[in-house]
């Protein structure tokens, strides 16, 4: 019996007829490690197959737009100050002034205690949430790094949501992972998840991050991108932008591999966010072309697909430009950010 016929039974009982267990270290252990390898080389082909898909010119037009309306506009340094974050939100709600039918982006994304700026700066653009707003991102759980304890991790998050973060972006314990204990790393995202949770009774979304830079094979992406969905992530990311390798497309492809397949066995559809490294609108349309030829073109949707990004806006913007007059502007066209 698959999930999806299983129809409304808990969360909890639905991963106890998949795992055949309880997610417990050793249960989990022997569903994530009895799931196939991943053939690299091949999934690696892959990926670069799909790099060389191109998208006619009249349609890139609206690839542009639609990557302008997946990106989570990004500051995460240690020198953000609220001056840079309303920037920011300035940008998100009108990226080009020039010509006001460029679309808003998804989200912007900061640290948690940058959360009440954005808010502030969004106004009625973030009051309208979901239906049509730019929500607000937060980064928690220690991040980037993800060491300390499970009670800062849950009091980062309850902050961040307190504060109006309408999407968490957590980090896993990469360690725990690594070193086998995966029931840490469920119940650590469990009780994340749980924190998420608002006085009104609405939740805030979960992103989890994979780190898959510090994973080193494709083999425990795929697991951590397993795990993560289980234990009730609502995306996986796979990076924070601070390590070397971030997005990559092989990468990218694997985890939406995984979201495919998890749909088809729950009927839940969980989100991808590749973020780091990616800079220029070429390579975040060959992102587009893998969601919809792996996942299909319903996952191209902020609610199901994200970049996280600082700087991909920008030549989006200098491309849209050139579309429209025929030639590229000069460097003061769009802000440095």
């Amino acid at each position: 019996m698959t999930l999806t016929q299983q129809g409304g039974s808990a969360p909890a009982e639905r991963i106890r007829a998949l795992v055949d267990g309880d997610p417990t270290d050793a249960d989990l252990r022997r569903y994530l490690e009895g799931i196939p390898g991943v053939d690299a080389v091949g999934l690696e082909a892959r990926a670069a197959d799909l790099a060389t898909r191109s998208i006619k010119t009249s349609s890139k037009r609206r690839a542009l737009d639609t990557i302008i309306e997946l990106i989570d506009l990004t500051t995460l340094e240690g020198a953000d100050t609220p001056g840079k974050v309303r920037s920011l939100v300035a940008k998100a709600m009108t990226p080009d002034p020039s010509d006001l039918s460029t679309p808003r982006v998804a989200a912007v994304c900061v640290y948690g205690d940058m959360v009440p700026y954005a808010v502030e700066a969004l106004g009625s653009a973030h009051a309208a949430g979901g239906d049509g707003g730019i929500q607000v991102a937060a980064v928690a759980t220690a991040f980037p790094s993800g060491r300390a304890s499970l009670a800062v991790k849950l009091a980062d998050t309850k902050d961040a949501v307190e504060a109006g973060a309408d999407e968490i972006d957590m980090v896993i314990d990469r360690g725990a992972f690594l070193s086998g204990r995966y029931g840490k790393v469920y119940d650590e995202i469990v009780a994340v998840k749980d924190a998420c949770r608002r006085a009104d009774g609405s939740s805030a979304h979960l992103k989890v991050i994979l780190e898959t830079g510090e994973l080193n094979t494709y083999d425990n992406v795929r697991r951590a991108s397993w795990l993560a969905i289980l234990a009730g992530g609502d995306f996986i990311k796979t990076s924070t932008g601070k390590v070397s390798p971030a997005a990559t497309l092989p990468v990218t492809l694997s985890m939406l591999e995984v979201v495919r397949d998890w749909y088809r066995v729950s009927g839940r559809r969980v989100g991808v966010k590749p973020a780091g490294g990616i800079r220029s609108s070429k390579d975040a349309i060959r992102y587009l072309v893998t969601v919809a030829e792996t996942a299909g073109e319903e996952w191209l949707q902020p609610h199901l697909f994200r970049f996280g990004a600082s700087s991909l806006l920008n030549d989006v913007l200098l491309q849209r430009q050139k579309m429209t007059t025929g030639h590229y502007s000069g460097p003061d066209y769009v802000t440095v950010d």
